[in-house]
């Protein structure tokens, strides 16, 4: 991930770094996707639990890009191998799917904002946002799990 090119420190006490931000990413972005598509398919959910949910997301987009560089530190002193680089190439990608989920969970917290206000957006917009969320809300779980997955195997030979 050459775009950020902050200096992570490589372990917390001792424990690599990678494994316990990982953690943050596997168990915030399938909560954040959740919750965008709770807040997709029950329009009424936007206004109480929006901010929740975007500020969820917006907590994922922070970590994703602290995961990718101390993966890459992590990696540096791992042996190669064809699991690792699958683990790389897959978790290089949920930047890509993070970003979006940010984007429409805060559109669908504006919608749901704008409704309260007695202005709401027009349905082919909301239909469309909608189906959106709940797509990138799918991929974005489906992507993580294989990046978990292949970073177990990576490590474990699972």
């Amino acid at each position: 991930m050459g775009w950020l090119n902050v200096s992570m420190p490589e372990t917390l006490g001792g424990i690599p770094l990678h494994p316990l931000v990982v953690h943050a990413v596997v168990v915030l972005l399938p909560l954040a996707a959740l919750g965008v598509i709770a807040i997709a398919l029950v329009p009424k959910w936007r206004i109480r639990f929006g901010i929740l949910v975007v500020a969820a997301a917006a907590v994922v987009l922070a970590c994703v890009p602290i995961a990718t560089s101390t993966g890459e530190q992590l990696q540096e002193t791992a042996p190669a191998s064809s699991r690792l680089d699958d683990h790389v190439e897959l978790g290089n990608g949920v930047i890509f799917w993070v970003v979006p989920l940010l984007v429409l969970s805060i559109a669908l917290w504006w919608f749901g904002r704008r409704s309260h206000a007695g202005s709401p957006v027009p349905r082919w917009l909301n239909v469309l946002v909608t189906v959106a969320a709940v797509v990138v809300s799918l991929g974005s779980m489906v992507l993580i799990v294989l990046v978990g997955h292949s970073g177990a195997e990576a490590v474990w030979g699972a």
